[in-house]
C-alpha cells in the first residue's frame, strides 16, 4: 500500500538501478530481500499480538478505548494513519538504514495495536471456531495466488495505482461517517474493502518487479504487509460477519 505523497518520486536513486533492469542475481537477491523482510514483519507482528493478548495491561487500556466510543476510534484512526504515513515516508525516503527498519518497525508495532480490539472480539465472542486462524489461511492461499499471477505473468498493474487511491479515501471516508454518525458499514463494505485489498497486492508485487529499485527491499516489504494486514483484517471481518448472521 503506498502513502507516499504523489510529488515525490519514491523510486528515485540512490538505490541502484531499477529492478526491471538489473542484472539477474541482482533481481533475484531484491526479492528474495523483500519477500524475507515480508515474513519477518508478519512474524513480528504474530508475536507482538500474542504479547498483547496476554497481557492484562494492554487488554483493559483495549477495553478502557472502547469505552470512550465514537471520540476514542476516530482518534485512534487519525494516530493510525499519521504513523502509517511516518513510517511508509523514513521507508522509502531516507537514505539510512536504521530509518529505513525503524519504519517498518513503527508500522508493525501499529498495525499490532490497531488489529488488538478485533483480534480480542473474535477471540472471545467466536471461541472454538478457529476463526483467526481461518481468517489468516484465506489470507496466505489469495496472497499467494495473487502473487503468482504477477511474478509469473511479469504484468506491471501499475496503472491501478490512482483507483486505489481514490478507493482507499472512500473507504477511510466510509469509516470516518460510520464513526461520527452510528451506522453500520455492512457485508457488501467488507467485501469491496478485500476487493481493494486484492488490488493493492497485485500493484505492490507489480511495483517490486518493475518499480523498486535493487536497495529498497525495505520499503517494498513494508508495502506488501501494509496490503497484507489489510486483507487479512476484513477476510477476518467478512468470518464474523457470516457467522454472527447464522446466529
Amino acid at each position: 500500500m503506498d502513502y507516499s505523497n504523489s510529488n515525490v518520486n519514491p523510486y528515485r536513486s540512490p538505490w541502484g538501478d531499477l529492478a526491471a533492469n538489473a542484472q539477474v542475481d541482482e533481481r533475484t537477491d531484491f526479492i528474495r530481500k523483500t519477500y524475507l523482510h515480508l515474513l519477518c514483519a508478519i512474524l513480528a507482528f504474530a508475536g507482538l499480538e500474542t504479547i498483547l493478548m496476554s497481557s492484562p495491561t494492554a487488554v483493559n487500556a483495549m477495553n478502557n478505548m472502547l469505552m470512550g466510543g465514537r471520540g476514542s476510534a476516530i482518534v485512534a484512526l487519525i494516530a493510525f494513519l499519521g504513523i502509517s504515513w511516518l513510517a511508509n515516508y523514513w521507508a522509502l525516503n531516507s537514505t539510512s538504514k536504521g530509518l529505513q527498519y525503524l519504519g517498518l518497525s513503527l508500522y508493525v508495532v501499529a498495525e499490532a495495536l490497531i488489529f488488538m480490539p478485533i483480534l480480542y472480539f473474535a477471540d472471545k465472542f467466536y471461541p472454538g471456531q478457529q476463526i483467526i486462524s481461518t481468517a489468516g489461511t484465506i489470507t496466505l492461499v489469495l496472497f499467494g495466488g495473487l502473487t503468482g499471477y504477477v511474478l509469473l505473468s511479469k504484468k506491471d498493474f501499475s496503472f491501478l495505482g490512482g483507483f486505489l487511491t481514490i478507493g482507499m479515501f472512500a473507504v477511510i471516508g466510509l469509516a470516518l461517517c460510520s464513526m461520527l454518525f452510528g451506522f453500520h458499514l455492512g457485508m457488501v463494505y467488507t467485501v469491496a474493502v478485500i476487493g481493494l485489498a486484492c488490488g493493492y497486492i497485485l500493484y505492490d508485487t507489480s511495483n517490486v518487479l518493475h518499480r523498486y529499485r535493487i536497495g529498497q527491499h525495505v520499503a517494498a516489504s513494508l508495502a506488501l504487509f501494509a496490503s497484507v494486514a489489510l486483507l487479512f483484517m476484513y477476510v477476518l471481518r467478512l468470518l464474523m460477519e457470516l457467522n454472527g448472521s447464522r446466529r
